[in-house]
């Protein structure tokens, strides 16, 4: 029994995709786990702790980027030096066909959801829309944004990597905890629908 649920298993690095955004989530791509730990760990202290905003951050980088350029390409024409390596600064064709697609992709999904609530008039659909509206209001009226991000990235990071190594031992509790959840709602007296008798 044991054995043909293990051979049937989804491992976590093909249910995250198996790709490099999984690679980066189980640590397999450590240095690009580290980085983005890091900058992250480092984006939210300046934003958040130290008060800083991302648009004088923006701008600053950039007028200092801009600033080291400029000296590098005066500096290399009066010693005879090559300019500066700047990579071709433009969008490819593909990249912005493919974005393109995904947004539409995501875009008729949110129309889809919003034509099920207001054509169709489905109710669960609305309630389904109305709490996770809700939760989103509610944790952000007791979180910031950025905070919230910041633990998104952290969990993100350390939840995949923590359910691969303990899988097995995860499964079984939550299988356990499913099983009491559901033997303390059998015994939950449920209401009998009483139809009326019309004369």
């Amino acid at each position: 029994m044991g054995d043909s649920s293990s051979s049937t298993r989804v491992s976590v690095h093909q249910s995250l995709g198996g790709g490099s955004v999984a690679d980066l989530l189980l640590w397999r791509n450590r240095t690009g786990a580290v980085i983005l730990l890091v900058s992250s760990t480092g984006f939210w202290f300046l934003f958040e702790r130290a008060g800083y905003n991302l648009l004088s951050f923006v701008s600053n980088v950039l007028l200092l980027l801009v600033a080291i350029l400029f000296l590098w390409a005066k500096s290399a024409t009066v010693l005879n030096r090559p300019l500066p390596p700047v990579p071709n600064m433009e969008i490819p064709e593909e990249f912005a066909i493919k974005f393109a697609d995904d947004l539409r992709v995501w875009i008729n999904h949110v129309l889809s959801i919003a034509s099920d609530i207001t054509i169709a008039r489905n109710p669960i659909r609305l309630l389904q829309v109305s709490l996770v509206l809700w939760a989103i209001s509610y944790i952000g009226t007791l979180i910031n944004s950025l905070t919230l991000v910041y633990i998104g990235i952290v969990l993100s990071l350390s939840v995949p990597i923590v359910y691969e190594k303990y899988q097995d031992h995860i499964d079984d509790k939550l299988n356990s905890t499913a099983k009491v959840i559901r033997s303390i709602s059998r015994k939950i007296p449920m209401p009998v629908n009483k139809e009326k008798k019309y004369q």
